[in-house]
């Protein structure tokens, strides 16, 4: 099957930077890179855009870099704490999932979507654990966490 040749219009995670020429599955383009004007057709105009555009394309990659930055450092400083049930040798009923960090760093005031919490598995024990938060592509913070009988 042919892919078809796109050029991207934003930065997409796991593809590539605004401006690069990409080659996807006809379909990935057709329902979602296009209609979200994430990408264009690769075309000589879309070319000519791009590069008119480098230089603000630049600066908003550089300003979400620095944002990323200054949050990270933010939450460098939180020590999150989450009450749950458990049992008297320290299983948990239930488990702690990125969503439930999500909605605890949300009561401490930061808006963090639970797809940034990198989670491999779910917590399932009381303890206190490091896990990862992706702001960004080159931004990754340990973020503390504390699952306390609640």
């Amino acid at each position: 099957m042919a892919n078809v040749n796109l050029i991207l219009l934003q930065d997409v995670e796991n593809l590539g930077l605004a401006g690069d020429e990409i080659h996807v599955a006809p379909g990935y383009a057709r329902n979602y890179l296009i209609p979200h004007k994430l990408a264009a057709k690769a075309t000589p105009a879309t070319l000519r855009r791009i590069e008119a555009n480098r230089a603000q394309i630049e600066a908003k990659r550089a300003e979400a870099l620095a944002a990323a930055q200054a949050l990270g450092e933010q939450l460098k400083a939180i020590e999150l704490s989450i009450p749950m049930q458990a049992t008297a040798d320290e299983q948990l009923f239930g488990a702690v999932t990125a969503r439930v960090i999500s909605e605890g760093l949300e009561k401490a005031g930061f808006k963090i979507a639970h797809t940034r919490v990198q989670l491999e598995t779910p917590i399932k024990l009381l303890g206190s654990y490091e896990v990862d938060v992706k702001l960004h592509a080159d931004v990754t913070v340990p973020v503390k966490v504390y699952v306390v009988r609640g």
